[in-house]
């Protein structure tokens, strides 16, 4: 019989914990499986030798019995001991007439059966050192499913952006229940809003699947939005933008007063610091609003607005 290293196997060191084990055999599961490589014989091969190697060290029992076991194979090695004399006997946990009992953390027995087209996905090590291991009657086959997760579920909720400001609820009706969904402030499109426990059944014992309502902010008529900032245009007078003044500026929080110096160009730009999005997760930092200037030319002159225009025109032609 062959001695299988399941660290090697997992590329894990003897004293990994129980966490990078687990993260070990997640991630050499997902590149090796079956359904993601069809018809590939190395592939079923290695993802048996992952699922068995964590089968072991995943389980308190199995893995003390096999750093015991590894630990006099190692010694009995480094004293030039040859593979097929080493005493087996004493390690292994066969049932009686040579009938093996296989606990199982991957899958159902159905699930097995297909995925392997009903061969035995453990070794002869594995099925003679730990196939009888919490010992059932003689000859049963004791299949432990691992707790599966149930379904994770999507939905959208369209909000305003005023409400991504502010924050909002939205209700949602589950299997008779009213849940409520608190969208944080600082959501923008895209933003996901996880309910815990609310999807999918759990499956084999495992914990039930999670809700998940992706936010859709609607574009908003007066502010344009550029990650947490925002971007007005503010109207203005001619003779503001010449000669100075104030005016409104539309904030998420209402109207602010700004400032408009002399000589202002028609497209410039001021900036108003912290009105703009609050960040989400950090409700004390916001982005800053971008009031753009359009300056407004009078359409409908009276004669002494056209006297007044020709005679600023007739100066400044002097002056040039």
């Amino acid at each position: 019989m062959e001695y299988k290293d399941y660290y090697k196997v997992l590329g894990v060191s003897k004293d990994a914990t129980q966490g990078e084990i687990k993260k070990a055999f997640r991630r050499l599961a997902r590149k090796f499986h079956p359904d993601v490589n069809p018809h590939n014989p190395q592939a079923e091969e290695r993802f048996k030798e992952i699922n068995e190697a964590y089968e072991v060290l995943a389980d308190a029992e199995k893995r003390q019995k096999y750093d015991e076991l590894g630990a006099e194979w190692y010694q009995y090695q480094q004293q030039g001991g040859r593979p097929e004399g080493f005493d087996w006997s004493r390690w292994t946990t066969g049932a009686p007439g040579g009938q093996q009992r296989v606990y199982v953390r991957y899958g159902t027995p159905e699930d097995l059966e297909d995925l392997f087209g009903g061969r035995s996905p453990f070794s002869d090590f594995f099925t003679n050192i730990f196939g009888g291991m919490r010992g059932q009657a003689a000859g049963e086959r004791e299949y432990r499913v691992r707790p599966q997760p149930g379904q994770d579920f999507d939905l959208q909720a369209e909000i305003t952006l005023r409400e991504a400001y502010q924050g909002s609820t939205r209700l949602l009706e589950k299997d008779g229940r009213r849940l409520e969904v608190k969208i944080p402030p600082g959501v923008r499109t895209g933003t996901r809003v996880r309910l815990a426990g609310e999807g999918g059944p759990e499956a084999a014992g495992g914990q039930p699947g999670d809700l998940y309502v992706q936010v859709q902010v609607r574009p908003d008529p007066v502010f344009e939005r550029e990650g947490d900032n925002l971007h007005t245009e503010v109207p203005i007078a001619l003779y503001t933008a010449v000669l100075g003044g104030e005016t409104r500026v539309p904030t998420l929080t209402g109207d602010v007063m700004l400032t408009i110096p002399p000589g202002t160009q028609n497209g410039q730009e001021f900036r108003l610091r912290g009105k703009g999005m609050p960040h989400l997760g950090d409700h004390d930092r916001y982005g800053d609003l971008y009031a753009e200037v359009n300056v407004r030319l009078p359409t409908e002159l009276t004669p002494r607005q056209q006297e007044l225009f020709d005679e600023l025109r007739r100066v400044d032609q002097q002056r040039s």
